[in-house]
Formats: C-alpha cells, sequence, structure tokens
C-alpha cells in the first residue's frame, strides 16, 4: 500500500511495555504509527522496529498530561501524514498508596497521567476522524477499574478511580462520535512488562498465576493483538464496550 494510502496511528507511552506491543501489532496490519512518549531514550529503538516493518513511524517527546502539547502533536501529524485514522490512549502511571496514604498531587498526577491525557489525545484528533468520517479509539483502562485494584500490581485507589474513569470517557465518547468514529477500551490484568511499577508482577509470578485460568501473566502481544482488532478490523460493530483481558483472573 502506497504510504498515502496508509492509515495513521498515534500510538501514547508507545516507547516500550504495552504501548510498544500495541505499535507493533498496528505497523503489523501496514498502519503508519506517531510515538508519544516521555522516554526520549526508548523512543529511538522502538522507532526503528517499527520502520523494519516496511510502515512510517515518527515519535515525540511529551507529557500526556499536558494538554497544548496533544494539540500540537495532532496537527504535527496532520502536516507530516495528512491524515488521524487511529488513536491508543496507553500511557499510564501506576499509583499503589491507598486514601490514607495518598497526597493531593499525587491524586492528581495519577489523574493526569491516566485519564485526562485521554481526554486530551481524544479532543485532539476528533476532529480529524469525523472530516474523514472514520476513526479509531482505544483507550487502555485495567481490571483495576473493575476489582477497585489490585494490590499485587502496585495500582490502588487513585489508579483505579482513573481507570474506571476511562470506562464511562468510553461510553460517553462512543455516543459523541458515533457513527463514524468506534470508540473502546480495554482491561488488561496482569501483564509482564520491562516497565518498573510491574517488578512485583515479575518477582511474584509463580504465586500470582495461580489465580489466573490460563496459569500465565499476559504479555504486550496479548494487549496488542487485541488492540490491533478493534482499531483495524471492518467492518466494525463495536463500540462503547470495555474488554478485560487477563486470561480469567478470579483470584484478584
Amino acid at each position: 500500500m502506497a504510504a498515502a494510502e496508509r492509515r495513521v496511528a498515534i500510538v501514547t507511552g508507545g516507547a516500550r511495555g504495552i504501548g510498544r506491543g500495541c505499535a507493533h501489532a498496528i505497523a503489523r496490519q501496514g498502519v503508519d504509527v506517531v510515538l508519544v512518549d516521555l522516554l526520549e531514550d526508548k523512543l529511538p529503538g522502538t522507532k526503528a522496529e517499527i520502520e523494519a516493518m516496511g510502515v512510517n513511524c515518527e515519535t515525540f517527546v511529551a507529557d500526556v498530561a499536558d494538554h497544548r502539547r496533544a494539540k500540537e502533536i495532532a496537527q504535527a501529524t496532520l502536516s507530516r501524514f495528512g491524515r488521524i485514522d487511529i488513536l491508543v490512549n496507553n500511557a499510564g502511571k501506576a499509583q499503589p498508596k491507598g486514601i490514607l496514604e495518598l497526597t493531593e498531587d499525587e491524586w492528581d498526577r495519577t489523574l493526569a497521567v491516566n485519564l485526562k491525557s485521554c481526554f486530551n489525545y481524544a479532543q485532539a484528533v476528533a476532529p480529524a476522524m469525523l472530516e474523514r468520517q472514520w476513526g479509531r479509539i482505544v483507550s487502555m483502562s485495567s481490571v483495576n477499574a473493575h476489582s477497585g485494584g489490585v494490590t499485587a500490581a502496585v495500582s490502588r485507589f487513585a489508579y483505579a478511580a482513573a481507570k474506571a474513569g476511562i470506562i464511562g470517557m468510553t461510553r460517553a465518547l462512543a455516543k459523541e462520535l458515533g457513527p463514524h468514529v468506534a470508540v473502546n477500551c480495554i482491561c488488561p490484568g496482569l501483564i509482564k512488562t520491562e516497565v518498573e511499577g510491574n517488578a512485583v508482577i515479575r518477582e511474584r509470578e509463580a504465586e500470582l498465576i495461580k489465580g489466573v485460568a490460563l496459569r500465565r501473566v499476559g504479555t504486550p502481544v496479548d494487549v496488542g493483538n487485541l488492540v490491533a482488532f478493534l482499531a483495524t478490523t471492518e467492518p466494525c460493530f463495536i463500540t462503547g464496550r470495555d474488554f478485560i483481558i487477563d486470561g480469567f483472573q478470579y483470584n484478584i
């Protein structure tokens, strides 16, 4: 497919972990990818991996909580590619503290990175999607939104609240942006990545999988495959939904 005909995806938090897995999965579908991340040192490696798949990749260093920066990146993407078709709101931040230990600043930052970021980028890309009358938005919620927090995954009160907000936002956006833009979210369970916040999962994997029906933790590939399905499959008759991907994690 010629570059001008390829669809274009923005993936936040795309330099490593689940975001990198999502970017890889989408690129394998022949989609050009724009990576947004604070980890400037990790972006070049992921960019090279994606370009090796035969698609284009651009990178932006940004704090996803910055509303103005989201608008700038959307405009830069339109200037470079002429279109924005897919948004993957993946960037997130774990928060292990409960309500009695959590400070106001920690609460604000957790919601800003996990929830406000989804608003920032959805608002930034929606006009381009509506103009073309085609779009897909997939946001990363969590099983924590349903459970109220999984201590083993160092994610509790504020994180659970932010991820639950993503489910509500997804349903509202699906109504507001339909029929041309499909909006869904994913609720991963125990996913093993290199991200520092997942150290507990790596250290206690043998113990944790006893409460998972498939007897393993998930990987970024597992999540990426579902994201790619929701972002690229046509015709699409799925919107406003949250999908739990946890191998049936029944002991949380």
